[in-house]
């Protein structure tokens, strides 16, 4: 079975984190988010990915190559931003031939079942089916009312708050029959959301599969360490990479991951539900807990980063404290005695004298 996976921009919060790398190849749990995927996919039955990719396109195909999780991996190219449904149209000659085939959002991750979904997908004979997950907010998403069959009435994207049909949301997991191709216009960036599928959902031909299990889109700060602890739950416990050094006298708290090549100083103390990469410095009496920390970052003597995310080679010095929902850029310095308050998005390269104390993006 083939699988098409949209390799989403950085439309989103996460935005001025990284310089370097796609979303998809951001660490959850010390691993690359594609990689998570990939591997749920290829359990499930996949044989084939066709990746459709546009922005930062070369770091994909580097990381990936031709096949990964003993999947084979072809790379769908886009000039511009083709949207959801402009990329399925794009591969039509792909997906065409054979039967149903898988569309994931690359920005999400799951554990579900795919075989499952599939075969609820050929039960119900219809043209899509949709994976839904029941959230506490709908308003972010697309919103469904279903019928007692599973059919599909109304899909409303991203509804006001209060007016949607139902808690259940649009997991960006789909099954689609070949002949959908038909429905998406080519040549255009297409919204598969907004143009697709209310006419399926006229025409009785979308159905909604209720799954369980994790589903996380990690398009905001909170969302992408939440996925980070769950994750990392999932493991159990604390990993250590080779050629890591965790002085005797400090401690990690589970459940954490701690990358190779990395320095832990006296008396710091790490996690839960943290995340180190690859070649981190971290110096004496840190406190870095419920945060995502990635490759060839510093972290000074005594400095705390809280509920927090850091970039590629970043450098925050002594006494810095970083708290909720903040994100670090790459490349950024953060000076000696900087206090970075909550809700504060540090873009790539900058350094930071003085201490910011109320959200904003620092440009």
């Amino acid at each position: 079975m083939k699988a098409l996976v949209l390799a989403g921009g950085f439309g989103t919060r996460l935005r001025p984190l990284s310089c370097t790398r796609p979303k998809m190849l951001f660490p959850v749990a010390n691993q690359p988010l594609l990689d998570w995927t990939l591997k749920n996919l290829s359990e499930g039955g996949v044989d084939t990915v066709i990746l459709a990719v546009n922005y930062m396109a070369e770091a994909l195909v580097r990381y990936l190559g031709p096949t990964k999780f003993d999947l084979g991996i072809i790379y769908s190219r886009e000039e511009r931003p083709l949207g959801t449904g402009g990329p399925i149209k794009k591969a039509a000659d792909l997906l065409q031939n054979g039967g149903p085939f898988l569309v994931l959002n690359g920005d999400v991750i799951s554990d579900i079942d795919y075989r499952r979904l599939v075969e609820f997908h050929r039960r119900k004979g219809g043209l899509a089916t949709i994976a839904l997950f029941q959230v506490p907010d709908p308003s972010r998403y697309g919103a469904v009312e279903l019928d007692g069959e599973g059919r599909i009435l109304r899909f409303v994207e991203k509804p006001e708050p209060g007016r949607a049909p139902s808690n259940l949301v649009n997991a960006g997991i789909y099954v689609l029959d070949p002949k959908v191709i038909d429905y998406i216009p080519e040549g255009r960036s297409v919204s598969t959301e907004n143009e697709v599928f209310p006419v399926l959902a006229k025409e009785g031909a979308l159905y909604g599969y209720e799954a369980r299990g994790l589903w996380m889109d990690i398009g905001v700060p909170e969302d992408y360490l939440r996925a980070n602890g769950l994750l990392l739950a999932k493991l159990d416990g604390v990993q250590v990479g080779e050629k890591s050094k965790v002085d005797s006298s400090a401690e990690v708290l589970p459940p954490s991951s701690i990358g190779a090549g990395v320095e832990v100083g006296a008396n710091s103390v790490i996690g839960p539900n943290t995340s180190i990469a690859d070649h981190v410095h971290i110096g004496r009496g840190c406190r870095i807990e419920n945060s995502i920390i990635f490759p060839g970052a510093t972290i000074g003597d005594y400095t705390s980063v809280r509920n927090a995310i850091i970039g590629e080679n970043a450098t925050l010095e002594r006494w810095v404290k970083v708290e909720s929902g903040s994100l670090i850029g790459d490349y950024a310095v953060i000076a000696d005695g900087v206090t970075i308050t909550q809700g504060v998005s540090i873009c790539p390269s900058k350094r930071v004298e003085e201490s910011i104390l109320e959200p904003r993006q620092v440009m």
